[in-house]
């Protein structure tokens, strides 16, 4: 019989310092967070000055950058004692989780404002139009609902199944953008906890231990940033494909076909998952079962996707065209992107005209290429991967080789690998990442006006990282996760998982 968590180890340890963190974020986000312009508290004093005064402005922006410099000493804390001396177990983590979610649940939005293009989407909706062919720019009142210019002739990038829920949230929100922001939220809440279950699903059908995997692929920042803070429906993507690979491992192929399409329907982004349910779902270790496997699971997701894209009245066909639109902006996150506009501006220095849009898109181009070749590869030789790796890893050839690349995108794939273990080296380069990922988050938030404390941007930005960097290597046992020495440990199965053995078979069949 399981134990019942010692609160008082987990809360006062792990839990409390943790939500401190989150509770100066959410505080800081009164400040720097994203309001609607219709949004009548914005006139009340308090709001006014964390807003608009220098020493407001100040104020709101340290309590983030401190608030976010707690949580990952929070969470790098967690990351030693479990990895290291195995102290926490699954449940205890789960409710670290939700204590440390809990004071987020009240912040503005924050890191982002795509929730309010969700919410402009849906009246989209409700007012005949398509996403799919016009921005909310359509629709009276986009710019005061708190919808980022940048996006407001964009069609949407996301699926039909998104496109429900923002419709129903928009009717049941009314005019209330701000309201909206918290039902996405809490979407994106409960999101989090199946994603937390699922990766421990995970973990333990790939003989990792849960708790370790949740820490990494759930608790880290960078989920409750994103995902919490910010409110991306990656959060719902991430989570039906982690929950459709346990249901996978467990031959329930129908049930995670669908959850799969569920994620599809979301972000279409996830059908690069598809064909990883296909190779699980094969029971006999020949080309020709795994090929009969990849038609019937197309199949499933095809009619499900067009019965979906149906009842949201946005045509059959209307989610394609959602592949396309993240690349109509420039990221220097990008690979891609960043040696298109690399190599057209020394073009442009050397006097040969300026070619950076050509450039881009010709780097765009061979990272396509690059991208179809790397999924064609980990499809047809998945080399004694399980199918969970073998997503994550074409989920992680996705963000490589994107034309547009964002920080929470990171998170398509940390969790999938924190489930299926990593070597030491690997898991030490997956923190560095999450730490520097955060770091790049908080000095954007420090930079959502134009000022700090009347210094420049950039130097908001050196403050967040000198921050932050003193909660990174603020002990040895720290410095342990980053840097890496004979104590650290990796994340590895006891036992070779069954499923894994069965994609070894599949590779010396064929």
């Amino acid at each position: 019989m399981t134990k019942p968590p010692r609160t008082t180890r987990w809360f006062g340890s792990y839990g409390l310092p943790g939500a401190l963190g989150t509770t100066f974020i959410t505080l800081g986000s009164f400040g720097v967070g994203w309001f609607p312009l219709a949004f009548k508290p914005l006139r009340w004093p308090f709001l006014e000055y964390l807003q608009t005064q220098t020493l407001g402005l100040a104020l709101s922006r340290s309590l983030v950058v401190v608030g976010a410099a707690l949580l990952l000493q929070a969470w790098l804390i967690v990351g030693v004692d479990t990895l290291h001396d195995k102290k926490l177990n699954e449940r205890e983590m789960f409710s670290i989780l939700m204590t440390w979610i809990a004071p987020l649940m009240f912040a503005a939005p924050l890191f982002s404002r795509d929730v309010y293009s969700y919410f402009m989407q849906g009246h989209m909706q409700l007012q005949g139009h398509n996403p799919y062919l016009t921005g909310v720019s359509v629709v009276p009142g986009w710019f005061s609902s708190g919808v980022d210019p940048m996006w407001a002739e964009s069609k949407t990038p996301y699926g039909p199944a998104f496109l429900l829920i923002e419709r129903i949230v928009a009717f049941f929100c009314g005019q209330s953008a701000f309201l909206s922001a918290f039902v996405f939220r809490t979407i994106g809440a409960l999101s989090v906890l199946l994603l937390a279950k699922s990766v421990a699903g995970l973990a333990r059908r790939h003989g990792i231990d849960p708790a370790s995997a949740m820490w990494l692929g759930v608790l880290n920042p960078l989920v409750l940033m994103h995902f919490i803070a910010g409110s991306h429906n990656d959060s719902l993507m991430i989570a039906l494909i982690a929950a459709a690979f346990v249901l996978a491992i467990d031959q329930k192929v129908f049930a995670a076909v669908i959850l799969t399409t569920m994620a599809i329907a979301v972000k279409p982004v996830a059908i690069v998952v598809l064909p990883f349910i296909a190779i699980q779902a094969t029971k006999q270790a020949t080309r020709k079962a795994r090929f009969t496997s990849f038609f019937v699971v197309a199949l499933i997701a095809t009619i499900g996707m067009v019965t979906l894209s149906l009842i949201a009245h946005v045509g059959p066909l209307g989610w394609i065209s959602a592949l396309s639109t993240p690349g109509t902006v420039r990221s220097w996150l990008s690979p891609a992107t960043a040696l298109g506009i690399t190599a057209g501006t020394l073009f442009s220095h050397i006097g040969l005209g300026d070619h950076v849009a050509s450039t881009i898109s010709l780097f765009r181009i061979l990272g396509f290429i690059a991208l179809l070749a790397s999924l064609v590869a980990l499809v047809l030789r998945p080399q004694g991967r399980s199918a969970t790796r073998g997503a994550a890893y074409a989920l992680g050839a996705v963000i490589v080789f994107s034309p547009a690349v964002q920080p929470w995108y990171l998170l398509w794939t940390i969790p999938l690998l924190a489930a299926t273990g990593l070597k030491s080296h690997h898991l030490r380069w997956i923190v560095v990442s999450i730490c520097a990922f955060t770091v790049h988050g908080i000095a954007n938030a420090s930079a959502t006006a134009d000022t700090f404390l009347e210094f420049s941007d950039g130097l908001a930005m050196i403050l967040a990282a000198f921050t932050l960097g003193i909660a990174i290597f603020a002990s040895k046992r720290q410095r342990v996760l980053i840097m890496g020495d004979s104590e650290a440990k990796p994340l590895l199965p006891a036992t070779i998982p069954d499923h894994v053995i069965a994609s070894e078979q599949l590779v010396s069949t064929n």
